[in-house]
């Protein structure tokens, strides 16, 4: 049963992980912390993630569970859908610890699973696993476990694609990083149009040069523009620029109306400052 699972990790996970990592005590090689999420239908998803702070020795490791258990209950009363799901750990491979750890977060939940990540960056990549734990050994003797990989993905919600694509931003050509502002709604609304015209044409030329025997067709491409296809509403032409008018003439509304209130915001703090000084 364990082994169908497949986890899905937002990005904002790997970011509390690499500032964990950031963050260490100066001896501390790897970082270990416990996963927050849901699991439904054989699919964890991981949305939030916490540190746990512990000491590994040569024969035993060290964890503040209590901590654990207190930051856990702290965010239970921010998101009480999330639950423990497993615990994740920074590396590339699985240490002797693991179990032991593993056993702990196995009493917290079913099927925990157990995620890691490379932030030493080995190979260029910062490697990214999830394994569960499958029981070993036979009736009546000893017993043993096995951490076995299984499907690990990256999954988004719309808000976090937007701070994705603005981190990306933050990248210069010479691998230097640097400051970038967000852009004003309309702004992204053009430049989202322009990666949308750009994405079209390419597919167009794609399908033109099928059909010109040009490129060997790709029986899941052709499934994948079929199923696009599918999914857009049937709309005539001017019910569709109707639409996509009056959703422009919102936006400029929104637009109108933040800038007046920040304006006036600015007028009122202006006025206490003149009044104050008087």
């Amino acid at each position: 049963m364990a082994l169908n699972l497949s986890v899905k990790i937002h990005p904002v996970v790997l970011f509390q992980i690499v500032d964990a990592y950031e963050r260490r005590n100066a001896d501390s090689h790897r970082v270990i912390g416990t996963l927050l999420g849901t699991a439904d239908k054989g699919v964890v998803e991981v949305t939030n993630c916490f540190c746990v702070p512990h000491k590994e020795h040569a024969d035993q490791v060290e964890a503040e569970l209590n901590y654990a258990m207190d930051v856990y209950e702290l965010n239970r009363r921010v998101n009480a859908t999330e639950n423990i799901i497993g615990w994740w750990a920074t590396g590339n491979e699985v240490t002797n610890h693991s179990s032991v750890i593993h056993e702990y977060y196995s009493r917290e939940c079913r099927e925990p699973v157990h995620v890691t990540l490379d932030t030493s960056l080995q190979g260029g990549r910062m490697g990214l696993r999830a394994y569960v734990c499958v029981a070993l050994g036979v009736p009546g003797g000893k017993q043993g476990c096995m951490f076995t990989p299984i499907d690990v993905s990256l999954t988004s919600y719309e808000p976090e694609i937007v701070g994705l694509q603005l981190c990306q931003k933050t990248m210069a050509p010479n691998g230097r990083s640097r400051q970038v502002q967000p852009m004003q709604d309309l702004a992204q609304v053009s430049e989202a149009a322009a990666k949308l015209s750009t994405l079209i044409e390419q597919v167009l030329q794609y399908v033109e040069d099928v059909l010109a025997e040009k490129t060997v067709p790709n029986n899941a491409v052709g499934r994948q523009l079929l199923e696009l296809v599918n999914s857009v509403p049937n709309l005539a032409a001017d019910s569709f620029t109707d639409a996509f008018a009056s959703s422009i003439k919102d936006l400029l509304m929104v637009v109108t109306l933040a800038q007046l209130i920040k304006t006036q915001l600015q007028l009122n703090e202006k006025l206490t400052l003149l009044t104050g000084t008087q």
